[in-house]
């Protein structure tokens, strides 16, 4: 039995008309009112979770940033720069492809076992650094002293916390290379210090870049 032109005519009328209210509905009215609604109750968050320091926006309390010095003519891996505190480590650890430098194009862990040799050996590698750069005189750094999280990238690599014991390990260090009281730089870390949330979900934490713009500040003063 062959369906009339008419009918057939009518089908294709009332799919496109509802082709056209649903594309109205799914894809302008709801997108509008849900940005409506972030932007109203939650925008900061809705945005990015965007931090400002001089009236720019440096970054996002959600994304981790790095420390370096420029790079020097033949050198491949900058250099940190130890007058600010650092991170976790960013790059999965020694030469991970899927996440490199903070780079949000990919990200991700090392997927590799805690028993892996070469694992254990970029944490054994990334532990010296620690020791070495954190220690000043009259104050050496012992390897127990180091945090796991110090050693070890997050699952996403982008982790923008560290602990407090990593940011407490990294104080003197900092005070010494800005000519600052190592009381003034603790007295930040704590400020910075977000408890767990409620009480008792996740850890103790320390953004970043957050304290690392309030210790510019207190450089320049």
């Amino acid at each position: 039995m062959k369906i009339p032109v008419i009918n057939t005519a009518r089908l294709l009328g009332a799919g496109l008309r509802a082709l056209l209210v649903l594309t109205l509905v799914t894809g302008v009215v709801y997108p509008l009112a849900v940005t409506g609604v972030a932007q109203g109750l939650f925008p900061g968050k809705a945005n990015g979770s965007e931090i400002e320091a001089d009236g720019k926006v440096v970054g996002s309390s959600l994304i981790g940033q790095s420390y370096d010095l420029p790079l020097k003519e033949g050198q491949e891996t900058p250099e940190p720069d130890l007058k600010w505190f650092q991170g976790r480590p960013r790059n999965g650890l020694g030469t991970n492809s899927v996440n490199t430098r903070y780079e949000l194009i990919l990200s991700g862990a090392t997927n590799r076992s805690a028993d892996n040799a070469e694992l254990v050996r970029w944490v054994k590698e990334a532990k010296a650094a620690v020791v070495r750069d954190n220690s000043v005189p009259g104050h050496p750094v012992r390897p127990s002293d180091v945090p796991p999280d110090a050693v070890t990238s997050s699952g996403s690599g982008l982790d923008p916390h560290i602990s407090p014991e990593y940011a407490g390990l990294q104080v003197r260090r900092v005070a010494e290379r800005n000519g600052l009281p190592v009381a003034r730089v603790q007295e930040l870390v704590d400020a910075h210090t977000t408890p767990r949330t409620l009480g008792f979900i996740g850890e103790p934490r320390v953004n970043v870049l957050e304290l690392n713009i309030a210790l510019r500040e207190l450089r320049r003063h």
